[in-house]
């Protein structure tokens, strides 16, 4: 289980925040701290695994924290959640070492991707091994495409599914062949096939013949 420490001076979000930690599998809630102060001793006592920090506290900028709490856990992964959009405090922040930098408001699905991409990467680094492959490395720096976000409601299982349909086909494939082929909508595999797309994997061809064009489907070589 990941430990997670939420500091934010704001007691309503922080809240609210512990909620949809909570409702994510493999991570739990272990306190929360609202100023600067408090979230050096709450992480010394919690030594959490992971640490959601304001940048606007009280006390303290948040980026400036951040190496007092890495001074009591060395070990401590830090995702900054913050209403600063300033390009240079983005920066800063990547400068820091964080794991990602979640602009509010943001939703619990905004929320629960980052935390999951830090379990699948972060987390998922084996200790044991002296050396890491590039693979484990991607991963961690967001390289990996089956570790990103897909579209609501698609899996990645039924991804490999789809990509396995057009490197069997001779040629291009519509989005009612792919269904049919799966078992699924036209709706969902044009979904999963438009998102492939959009990640630069295929290219379009359009059929035209009565009404409107057919999208055709092919992998790029």
């Amino acid at each position: 289980m990941i430990k997670v420490l939420i500091v934010d001076d704001d007691f309503m979000v922080a809240k609210v925040h512990a909620g949809f930690i909570q409702r994510t599998p493999g991570f739990t809630v272990v306190g929360a701290a609202h100023t600067g102060a408090q979230a050096v001793v709450e992480t010394q006592r919690l030594q959490p695994d992971l640490v959601l920090l304001d940048i606007h506290l009280p006390d303290i900028n948040g980026l400036e924290l951040m190496q007092q709490l890495r001074g009591v856990a060395p070990e401590l992964d830090v995702l900054v959640i913050s209403a600063a959009r300033e390009v240079e405090m983005v920066r800063k922040a990547l400068r820091g070492g964080i794991v990602h930098y979640l602009i509010k408001p943001f939703s619990q699905t905004d929320l629960q991707e980052r935390l999951e991409h830090y379990r699948s990467a972060y987390q998922g680094l084996d200790s044991s091994k002296d050396v890491a492959e590039q693979s484990d490395v991607n991963r961690v720096f967001g390289l990996d495409r089956t570790e990103r976000p897909l579209p609501k409601g698609c899996s990645v299982e039924t991804l490999k599914l789809v990509e396995a349909a057009l490197k069997e086909a001779d040629g291009d494939l519509s989005a009612a062949e792919v269904a049919e082929q799966l078992g699924t909508s036209r709706v969902s595999a044009r979904r999963y096939l438009e998102y492939l797309h959009d990640e630069g994997l295929l290219e379009v061809r359009l059929k035209y013949g009565v009404g409107r064009p057919e999208r055709r489907y092919l992998l790029k070589a």
